[in-house]
């Protein structure tokens, strides 16, 4: 379960339960802060976290502040000042500041219906905008409403706006990266963009695999393993895969795959050939990642082998062997660590 699975199953279950919850969210940052904009955790009654907003005493407030929120049935919006002056100080000494928006989600079923529609688009696998709308000043906030943005026009939920704000709205959230708060009138409105997830298919069930898609799945990737073995390709062995393929063979192991640029492919099978066959169906996808774990020497002789099969040296730049960012790995542990490393820096949209 992803990142953002998880926290809108945890705001639905506890609502189903009849227990209100606080949804901290980073609005806005400037300067150095330790998490992002659109970064959210999940509070219970108990002051029980589900997530983290990055720790420390923004974390520590926050939590504190949700006390108050619950107590009081209200939202409100928090600025923190990270400017301790030293490592002594009980501040933080990011530098930056960071608005925290703290919603207020009460056990109704109205809401319980909301979240469960939540989690559904989440599981639909598309982007998707998720709207809260709220009136009143920052320190006593008053629930407007709340609305998703699904692909195709499609809206659930209600909003307080006129339809000609909602048009307004629809055209600006597209420009909107993360989260961000607009202002219609007298209405605040916070548009928190909700992406469609990474998909990770993994060829090849071995040692390797196993930890590899464990992390994947920790950091926010769907897991897809493929293998041919029953007893490799197991629930017993992948708890944490979204899907589990047992396949005729690596010749047929694409078919019914939905790769585009958001998927990411990993070749970690149980031998050259095998390796060999995936890569040649994987580089006729439109996948954003392909990744094969390699030494120099299989490397070549598998490239060597595609370029007679018509493949150009472009087409094989974009291959990820031997696979992973450098750290000296050696361990199938280790090894997965360097593999998931290199996924979250490509996701991220940074080039090691």
């Amino acid at each position: 379960m992803n990142y953002a699975e998880y926290l809108a199953r945890t705001i639905y279950e506890h609502l189903a339960a009849g227990m209100p919850v606080v949804l901290a969210s980073i609005i806005s940052q400037q300067g150095s802060t330790p998490r992002n904009s659109g970064t959210k955790m999940v509070i219970g009654e108990d002051s029980k976290i589900y997530g983290t907003i990055g720790g420390g005493l923004l974390e520590s407030d926050s939590i504190q502040e949700s006390a108050r929120v619950i107590a009081k049935k209200k939202s409100t919006f928090r600025e923190f000042e990270l400017n301790g002056t030293g490592v002594g100080s009980e501040n933080m000494i990011c530098g930056g500041k960071a608005a925290v928006l703290l919603d207020y989600i009460a056990p109704t079923s109205k809401n319980s219906s909301f979240f469960q529609s939540f989690n559904d688009a989440i599981a639909g696998g598309s982007d998707f905008y998720s709207v809260t709308y709220f009136g009143g000043k920052n320190d006593d906030l008053c629930l407007a409403g709340r609305s998703l943005f699904l692909p195709e026009g499609k809206m659930i939920g209600d909003s307080p706006l006129p339809a000609s704000d909602v048009k307004k709205l629809e055209s600006e959230m597209h420009n909107i990266s993360t989260v961000e708060m607009l202002t219609f009138g007298d209405v605040k409105v916070v548009v928190d963009r909700i992406r469609r997830l990474k998909t990770l298919y993994c060829f090849g069930a071995g040692h390797v695999a196993v930890p590899t898609a464990h992390l994947a799945s920790l950091v926010g990737f769907r897991v897809c393993v493929l293998d041919d073995r029953h007893e490799f390709a197991s629930s017993s062995r992948f708890p944490d895969a979204d899907r589990l393929a047992i396949i005729k063979d690596f010749e047929h192991a694409f078919e019914g795959l939905d790769i585009d640029s958001d998927s990411f492919i990993v070749i970690l099978t149980r031998g050259h050939q095998f390796d060999s066959i995936v890569l040649e169906k994987a580089l006729r996808t439109k996948a954003g990642y392909i990744g094969m774990i390699s030494s120099q020497k299989k490397k070549e002789a598998i490239f060597q082998y595609l370029l007679g099969k018509g493949f150009t040296k472009q087409a094989l730049a974009r291959v990820h062997a031997p696979i992973g960012i450098k750290i000296g790995a050696q361990t199938p542990e280790e090894i997965a660590v360097s593999i998931v490393a290199e996924l979250i820096s490509l996701r991220s949209g940074i080039t090691m």
